[in-house]
């Protein structure tokens, strides 16, 4: 958001940002997120970032056969004035199926971002802001490097910055533990758009 002296930004509020959606000023063509009050444009994806953000959630949902609700690039909300739209979420399930409102933090289980062009927006904006909510597992596919990095154990420094006490980092040839079901593994390989395996 641009600044200028002398003039306050208007940052917006949860309930401020759903009355705009409400009232048609955003709609799904607009491809923004609610960031600490700022709307953000989000960026328009690439090949592999679509490919293997397709594989993701097919596997996922393979794997967790309706254990949990499985939410592709949809709103989750943070407040007080938070509402991005992860790549992955898992959220516990629920009756309503969150008709009633999105994903909170005391809902999910696991979020993640795909990242090619926006990897130091998300490991550096997103990261904290997910830290702060106690969001307990954040996972970014880094298209970067070809890694999968894990955060763990959310905390706030004694300058009041959040982050995450634990990164782990795994390669494509990998597989991994979904979070809450500690007999599911998701095989790597399977994900990353130039290790797919045709089955």
């Amino acid at each position: 958001m641009v600044t200028f002296a002398g003039v306050t930004p208007k940052r917006f509020t949860i309930d401020d940002y759903h009355r705009l959606i409400e009232l048609g000023f955003l709609t799904e063509n607009d491809r923004v997120e609610l960031i600490r009050g700022e709307l953000m444009q989000m960026v328009a994806k690439g090949t592999p970032h679509t490919v293997c953000n397709t594989s993701l959630i097919y596997e996922v949902i393979i794997l967790l056969q309706r254990q949990a609700v499985v939410r592709g690039q949809e709103p989750i909300t943070l407040p007080p004035n938070s509402e991005p739209e992860p790549d992955l979420v898992i959220a516990k399930n629920r009756s309503d199926c969150y008709l009633s409102n999105h994903p909170q933090p005391e809902d999910i289980l696991l979020v993640v971002e795909i990242a090619d062009s926006t990897l130091k927006y998300d490991q550096e904006s997103k990261l904290p802001l997910y830290a702060e909510s106690e969001i307990s597992h954040y996972w970014i596919f880094n298209l970067v490097t070809y890694c999968l990095e894990i955060y763990t154990q959310p905390y706030q420094d004694s300058q009041g910055n959040f982050a995450y006490a634990n990164k782990q980092v795994v390669l494509p040839n990998g597989s991994v533990n979904i979070p809450g079901f500690p007999d599911l593994f998701l095989d790597l390989s399977r994900i990353f758009p130039n290790t797919i395996v045709n089955s």
